[in-house]
């Protein structure tokens, strides 16, 4: 079923022409991917959808009563409510309800001896509303709430803080969990994922997979949108193309058609040349004959469908290379501990790096990962604990706070200044392959966007040569095609990486080691991210259930290996046993309380009734957990016998 149709849209801002006869159907249930570079109008398309921004020409169609949902790439929300007040608001239908259920039962209790006739009526009234108020979530909407703000980065304690206290990330989160509790038909994200920690993108990717409704989401993260999306819509050069299937076989579908248009265009334009030149020496003959040949074949140039020239929108071009090698034992770190105004980021932090070591750093927010970085440039002192840098190692640091760029400096001057000992065209050569060319480089730092402004700083890393790179979240700004050559040329780098990210695409290109900072130090796991997610995963069974780790002498480690896979894959059928069995005696109990509440008498007795009611709603929470417990433990164990096979 169709539930929005875009004919022909046409927008421009001035003179500047954005969109250009786009053409869009959205099915329901659909989940939709938005990409294309900086300035395509991913953003601008959203919002003629939900009508803030009118077009210039076109049709639109929306399903009649369809709800629409939106998050804007910057979200602007200020109230003196709480977090906790400011999400009851979506409820409110509901807490009114709840309200009147209340009322009624206590009229109820009244009508019960006097007035058998009105009781009867107001009996089938709190009948029907209780279904409605069930059915609306009126007995698990404060725990969906809860659900959503732990899942979105939200301590308990936060609950209760008034939003006008909160950061802008903070801000963009509490917009974002609103959103989710109204439940729209259709929900259109920009940019969901920015201010969200590993965590909390995760369990946002989890929720959107169950998500009823259709989704249009607007995405850099690659991994996100791979996970979510069934389609993917391109802009590009003001046109929209559609692509089947997430965003990696869009990727290749992509490039499939681009190389075939690119031959066709080749084709025809090597037809065109051919024909002219028969025209020309028809016409050389200076014959009627010939003359009239000649006119023949220059009216069916006239009347050929001409192949559009492929635009393919310009890339950049990076490669990483070092002055010098380092020595083997490249930075080791001992015990490292940093607190601020009493809160203890971390402590005890330890680990090495080895020459060739490409490490991912991840951990929540506010866990101190930019920090870590700020002791080992010395721009931050230590509370405790020690590191060394190994011998010949120098440091390159991306900033993703990109605080060392002078705004007030071009950005020739900016890299000019950084390596003097340059040549000015070896600079205006190297920015160039960045895209900055001509006059380009003669624009101030200040009027440049994020990704602008991380391409100058790629450029200045790329001429220090360092052996060692530290990089603070090196893919932000940027656009796809910059996200994919920055992981090429740092996946041929001949030096070693520490890199903190929240781009699980990119951890899983470039990442030969995992280690995840808390608290209470590091732990490290060989393998990019999905060795490391796999890795949890087997953690987490493990703890679940323990066994006896077979003794050296009786077993090899391949023999424990699958020993473990057996015993787990047993455990994990008889837990979904289990579970089966509990949603059975669930749903049977129930059955049995809504009969009973479906009684007449029930509402003699309200003690007893408000009791019942408090054992329902616990049933009701109990089956909803139950059902998820059962898809969880079904996807593993389907998963690891896979694996075993």
């Amino acid at each position: 079923m169709i539930i929005l149709s875009l004919q022909g849209i046409e927008k421009s801002f001035g003179t500047n022409l954005i969109l250009e006869d786009i053409c869009l159907v959205v099915k329901a249930k659909e989940r939709m991917g938005i990409v294309g570079s900086n300035g395509a109008g991913k953003s601008t398309l959203l919002k003629i959808i939900i009508g803030e921004i009118t077009p210039d020409f076109g049709q639109i169609y929306r399903q009649k009563g369809l709800s629409i949902g939106y998050l804007p790439q910057e979200n602007i929300m200020d109230s003196s409510l709480t977090i906790w007040e400011e999400l009851l608001k979506v409820f409110g239908t509901v807490i009114e309800m709840e309200k009147r259920l209340r009322e009624m039962e206590e009229e109820i209790g009244i009508l019960h001896d006097q007035n058998p006739s009105d009781y009867n009526r107001l009996l089938e009234d709190y009948s029907k509303l209780f279904d409605s108020f069930t059915e609306m979530g009126g007995y698990s909407y404060d725990s969906f709430m809860r659900g959503v703000l732990i899942g979105l980065g939200f301590s308990p304690e936060e609950f209760q803080q008034p939003i006008y206290q909160l950061s802008g990330g903070q801000k963009t989160r509490v917009a974002l969990a609103k959103l989710l509790l109204q439940k729209p038909d259709l929900l259109l994200l920009d940019e969901p994922t920015n201010h969200l920690d590993l965590e909390a993108i995760g369990w946002l990717e989890g929720y959107l997979k169950d998500y009823k409704g259709t989704l249009i989401l607007i995405s850099h993260d690659r991994y996100f949108l791979d996970a979510l999306c069934d389609s993917i819509a391109e802009i590009s050069n003001k046109h929209l193309t559609m692509y089947q299937g997430n965003y990696s076989q869009y990727v290749s579908q992509r490039d499939v058609l681009l190389e075939q248009r690119i031959k066709e265009f080749e084709l025809q334009q090597k037809e065109i040349a051919r024909q002219q030149v028969i025209i020309e020496r028809y016409r050389s003959y200076n014959r009627e004959k010939s003359i009239k040949a000649a006119e023949s074949r220059e009216k069916a140039l006239a009347r050929m469908e001409l192949v559009e020239k492929p635009n393919n929108e310009e890339e950049i071009s990076i490669s990483f290379t070092v002055k010098k090698r380092s020595g083997k034992d490249v930075l080791v770190v001992k015990e490292l501990s940093k607190s601020f105004d009493g809160k203890v980021l971390f402590k005890d932090v330890s680990f090495s790096l080895r020459a060739g070591d490409r490490v991912a750093l991840i951990g929540p927010n506010g866990v101190g990962k930019s920090t870590l970085f700020k002791i080992l440039l010395n721009q931050v002192p230590q509370d405790s604990g020690e590191f060394l840098f190994g011998a010949n190692v120098d440091i390159g640091y991306y900033d993703q706070e990109k605080s060392d760029l002078c705004s007030e400096k071009t950005i020739l001057e900016e890299v000019r200044d950084a390596h003097p000992k340059l040549t000015e065209t070896h600079i205006r050569n190297t920015l160039a392959r960045f895209l900055f060319q001509g006059d380009d480089v003669l624009r101030p730092i200040s009027s440049l966007s994020g990704g602008e402004k991380g391409r100058v700083m790629i450029v200045k890393l790329i001429l220090a040569q360092n052996n060692l790179l530290l990089l603070d979240e090196p893919t932000n700004h940027l656009d796809m095609n910059s996200k994919d050559k920055l992981e090429d040329a740092l996946s041929d780098y001949p030096g070693t990486i520490l890199a903190i990210s929240h781009d699980r695409y990119f951890i899983n290109r470039i990442a030969n080691k995992v280690m995840v900072l808390s608290e209470d130090g590091v732990k490290e796991y060989l393998g990019n991210y999905n060795d490391y997610m796999f890795k949890k995963q087997e953690e987490q069974i493990l703890l679940e259930n323990p066994i006896e780790a077979p003794t050296k002498t009786v077993l090899r480690e391949e023999r424990r290996l699958k020993r473990e896979k057996q015993l787990q894959i047993k455990l994990q059928k008889e837990r979904i046993h289990k579970i089966e069995e509990s949603i059975t005696e669930t749903e049977t109990l129930i059955k049995e309380t809504e009969e009973l509440m479906c009684q007449p008498e029930f509402f003699s007795d309200e003690i007893r009734s408000q009791e019942i009611f408090i054992s329902y709603k616990g049933l009701k929470d109990d089956i909803e957990r139950l059902y998820k417990e059962w898809e969880e433990a079904t996807e593993i164990y389907i998963n690891s016998c896979e694996e075993r096979a």
